[in-house]
């Protein structure tokens, strides 16, 4: 699954191949909780779009919005995808398609969930196409059930970035931030990751109705100490810092997490908080982070740690800087392992993601990772994938505490929405 998101960008099936070298499969018993692991919905790969490799978003009705990676109208080939909607009704889901990208658009192939504004529009970013470097798009809902599509920034490529991999975020004043994995302009990435080594932007909206969207580039990444190639979301602080992570890059080139302030004089200052040094640390940091109460951060590496399936690691912040903690360390077989996808907390302090399995010559999982009183996480796995499928996909909670989300496989194994009851 990881493979077949990576088959469009050079430099990332590079880093992928890297990744490879190092793997070792470890399989050990795990048991697995009691739950109820129940398929929503099963794309069938033609008009309704196939692989779902992004989260879902919830609306205020219950009904569900994400993506697909491919699929759509004419487009079951490198190239395409959709956004869909799950409607409930009398215990079953019905899927509507709200968009069909095509490779005439300047971005289509969709790596990111969507978000939605408090007037029920949503937003996303679509990474690539063919002769085109990516897009930010909206989808505004209409009285008669349609939806309109508007392009609020088509990626130039160069300074300007291109391919936007990860989703956005909208802060109070209405504005968008976002990354781009590759662009920017600075050479030093060039030829290994296609063209340089990526930005963080932003888009602020017109000040009249019907203007432009306007695009800051807030960062331009070197590629050095200050990391590279950024395939995942941004966060916000209450103070308007941005946070994420590089998959590569830093110190060590194991990729990094950093954290861009805002200034007085609106310009915007990179600091890195954590580089990854590849061994029992971690490798390869393609998902987002998340906050805790305390604010402490929260994230996974695809690979490293002593088993070299990947990490769940915590960042706490410090008058010394930011100290690294290892909460889990993934083992392959049935505990899983090269998790893409970031966390979620739930209202108690647990924290949720998923595993691919994509390199451990198994299955992924659904997982839980519960604090102890002394410090130490303990990992439940919820749910165990079959067929050699997983999630690349983060999760989401309802009111009632049950996940949802997107994995691989399902009946026609083009990719399933589904939902684990706790």
């Amino acid at each position: 699954m990881l493979a077949r998101k990576f088959s469009r960008t050079h430099g990332a099936a590079q880093m992928l191949a890297a990744l490879v070298l190092i793997m070792a499969p470890v399989f050990l018993p795990h048991a697995w909780a009691a739950s109820t692991y129940t398929v929503l919905y099963n794309f069938k790969g033609g008009r309704d779009g196939l692989g779902p490799d992004a989260g879902l978003v919830f609306d205020a009705a219950g009904n569900l919005y994400g993506p697909t990676y491919r699929g759509g109208v004419g487009c079951t080939g490198d190239g395409c995808g959709t956004v869909f909607e799950l409607t409930p009704s009398n215990g079953k889901w019905k899927e509507s398609v709200l968009l069909r990208f095509t490779t005439r658009m300047p971005g289509d192939l969709p790596t990111a969930g969507l978000i939605l504004d408090a007037q029920g529009n949503l937003y996303g970013t679509a990474s690539s196409a063919l002769g085109g470097n990516g897009m930010v798009f909206k989808l505004t809902p209409g009285a008669n059930g349609k939806w309109r599509v508007s392009v609020l920034h088509a990626l130039t490529g160069g300074k300007d970035g291109q391919e936007p991999w990860g989703g956005l975020i909208l802060d109070s004043a209405g504005n968008l931030y976002g990354t781009t994995a590759f662009g920017g302009g600075y050479g030093s990435c060039k030829g290994y990751s296609q063209t340089y080594c990526g930005t963080v932007f932003e888009l602020s909206p017109p000040s009249t109705k019907g203007g432009k969207w306007r695009e800051k580039i807030l960062y331009r990444f070197k590629g050095g100490r200050d990391g590279r190639n950024p395939f995942a979301s941004l966060i916000l602080d209450a103070a308007g810092n941005l946070y994420s992570t590089t998959s590569a890059g830093g110190a060590y080139g194991g990729g990094t997490v950093f954290k861009l302030t805002h200034g007085s004089n609106g310009k915007w200052t990179e600091s890195v908080l954590h580089n990854f040094d590849v061994g029992m640390d971690g490798v390869a940091p393609f998902s987002g982070l998340v906050f805790d109460k305390a604010g402490n951060l929260y994230g996974t590496t695809y690979a490293g740690g002593g088993s070299h399936f990947g990490i769940v690691f915590e960042l706490t912040p410090s008058s010394d800087g930011w100290k690294e903690t290892v909460i889990h360390t993934f083992q392959g077989g049935s505990d899983g392992g090269n998790p893409y996808c970031g966390l979620i907390f739930d209202s108690a302090g647990n924290l949720y993601g998923t595993t691919s399995g994509a390199l451990t010559n198994g299955s992924g999982t659904v997982y839980k990772l519960t604090p102890g009183s002394d410090g130490a996480w303990t990992e439940t796995v919820i749910y165990g994938f079959s067929g050699g499928n997983g999630s690349v996909a983060p999760l989401i909670l309802d009111s009632a505490g049950n996940l949802y989300g997107t994995a691989g496989g399902g009946t026609y194994s083009f990719g399933v929405v589904f939902e684990v009851l706790q």
